[in-house]
């Protein structure tokens, strides 16, 4: 409920997160893409379930929305520090959805989950650009 009551308070840019049938340990999360990357003005619906240990672990957090990204697996995992050994319990559903839009703005090809997509980031940004704004268009709208 604290979390809920936060982000309704304190809502974060281009983001949104709310349970999904009042079921408060099953949310769904939208974020817009980022300005100035690929994936702006997309919609990207993200899946988020807590588990009973929350705060205490990580909730799992899944996008929902296909997109092209070095760090996000083709089922929607993201590879992100603090959804694993970084966790802390005084991250916030907040929190976590500001690091999920800057990991879209600034994707981390040293730590891919994706590593094609990756090496083409290090080899031809424009091109992976190019690729990255295509699925923005296809499946984000």
């Amino acid at each position: 409920m604290n979390e809920l009551e936060e982000i309704h308070k304190n809502p974060v840019e281009n983001c949104s997160a709310s349970p999904i049938n009042d079921d408060l340990f099953h949310w769904e999360a939208i974020i817009i893409g980022p300005s100035d990357t690929p994936y702006e003005k997309g919609v990207f619906k993200l899946d988020i379930k807590f588990g009973e240990f929350y705060p205490f672990k990580p909730p799992h957090i899944y996008f929902k929305t296909r997109i092209y990204h070095c760090n996000i697996n083709i089922r929607g995992g993201i590879c992100l520090d603090i959804l694993k050994n970084e966790w802390s319990p005084a991250l916030t559903i907040s929190n976590l959805l500001l690091s999920i839009c800057s990991l879209l703005a600034e994707p981390n090809p040293n730590d891919p989950l994706r590593p094609e997509i990756a090496d083409l980031l290090k080899k031809d940004k424009k091109q992976h650009d190019s690729i990255a704004r295509e699925y923005t268009i296809e499946y984000a709208n």
